[in-house]
């Protein structure tokens, strides 16, 4: 469906601004609440008809009526950190503007959709539109630690029942529709204290652990590879050991790992290969593995533990959600969008991977710029994200 939307100077000019105050307010995750209120504030200005914050702390928005359906829009407000503040070539916390692009920790992931989105919404509202249906806008936190978490307190404990949720992780205004799971998990070898002075009377768990590493690497080439999002993956980061002192031998060495699973692989498979290796290169240590458990506090206090396991998932290409996406790029912005997949985990895990909730992926950014010192997005495109996000929001919420 066609709309009168129009995206007018005086929009873009505001947009931009809330972006570069967004960006002035560090949001590491867990503690977002000067991002979280300055976003209830711009909603609250814009016009949405209700805005509030949850439990864990998301700040939401909400426009249109009951009786169609609902459609939730997705963007986090958590950042990683900067790392070395020597690093980058600008202040990551100023929102440098120069020739058009946008510099800043968190621009390209995931502000910049999150200020298009709330544009959008507002150029719905100055329209006048009548949506059958009801938007939802949501900054959600603690997305960089644990995809998913977060929303799904707001899901499952605030009740909101999403038709389609539309995730403004960075696709470069492409579309995507899945991406490979993620599972968090230990793997730790055990040995026996003693004095260092004397390390013949113990066994050293870090030296049982320099076994097992290099077959956790070699494992990477044995993984299976899945149709699509192509092959699961392993990979150490994070090392540490205990001992009484700096005097004593461990007693053990734990890593972390990251695995990523395609389709077809299991928790359970994952573990097991992980026992495997543990066996066939240590018989004679004693080893665990795990998957680990989130349970930080949010800005607001919330706790609620979180296994970290985070599906894989892919929507159908000829899906219902996909096809009206493609059809709103072409009408809003002129072109045909190209449908592919993420190489990163998203709140998709949750929607789409637990719930089976129809999920795609719009946003304005460039992934290889999330993470980096080079942080960056193009304003034309949050420009133009913006009008995607009203056409689709137009297009699924048929007016009357």
């Amino acid at each position: 469906m066609s709309t009168d939307i129009t995206f007018l100077p005086a929009d873009e000019a505001a947009m931009t601004h809330f972006l570069q105050e967004l960006i002035a307010l560090p949001s590491p995750s867990n503690h977002e609440e000067k991002a979280i209120r300055r976003i209830e504030l711009e909603m609250k200005r814009v016009g949405f008809s209700e805005v509030w914050i949850d439990r864990i702390g998301n700040v939401v928005g909400r426009l249109g009526k009951e009786g169609g359906k609902t459609l939730l829009y997705d963007a986090h407000v958590d950042t990683v950190g900067i790392g070395d503040p020597s690093s980058w070539s600008f202040d990551p916390y100023k929102g440098h503007l120069d020739n058009g692009i946008l510099y800043g920790r968190g621009t390209a992931d995931n502000k910049a959709a999150l200020a298009a989105m709330i544009y959008g919404a507002k150029d719905l509202i100055q329209s006048g539109a009548e949506l059958n249906g009801i938007l939802y806008v949501v900054g959600i936190v603690q997305e960089e630690n644990c995809e998913g978490l977060a929303l799904r307190v707001l899901l499952e404990e605030e009740g909101i029942r999403p038709d389609y949720v539309i995730l403004g992780e960075a696709t470069d205004l492409q579309i995507k529709r899945g991406h490979r799971g993620r599972l968090a998990l230990t793997l730790t070898a055990f040995g026996r204290s003693c004095h260092a002075s004397t390390p013949e009377q113990g066994v050293n768990a870090i030296y049982a652990m320099s076994r097992i590493i290099p077959a956790l690497d070699q494992l990477n080439g044995r993984l299976r590879e899945g149709p699509i999002l192509g092959k699961g993956t392993i990979a150490v980061t994070k090392i540490e050991s205990t001992a009484g002192s700096l005097n004593a031998i461990p007693d053990s060495c734990t890593v972390y790992l990251d695995r990523r699973l395609t389709i077809g692989e299991s928790v359970e498979e994952a573990l097991e290969q992980l026992q495997e290796i543990a066996i066939q290169v240590c018989p004679d240590s004693r080893t665990e593995v795990a998957v680990t458990t989130y349970r930080e506090p949010s800005w607001r206090g919330y706790v609620r533990e979180n296994k970290e396991y985070f599906p894989a998932w892919l929507l159908p290409e000829d899906h219902e959600l996909i096809q009206m996406g493609i059809r709103s790029v072409q009408q809003a912005l002129g072109f045909c969008p190209t449908v592919g997949t993420w190489d990163f985990g998203t709140d998709g895990s949750y929607t789409m991977g637990i719930r089976q909730i129809p999920t795609i992926g719009f946003g304005p950014a460039e992934a290889r710029h999330s993470h980096t010192v080079e942080d960056q997005v193009r304003l034309a495109d949050v420009s133009r994200a913006a009008r995607l996000y009203a056409q689709l929001a137009t297009d699924i919420l048929q007016t009357d």
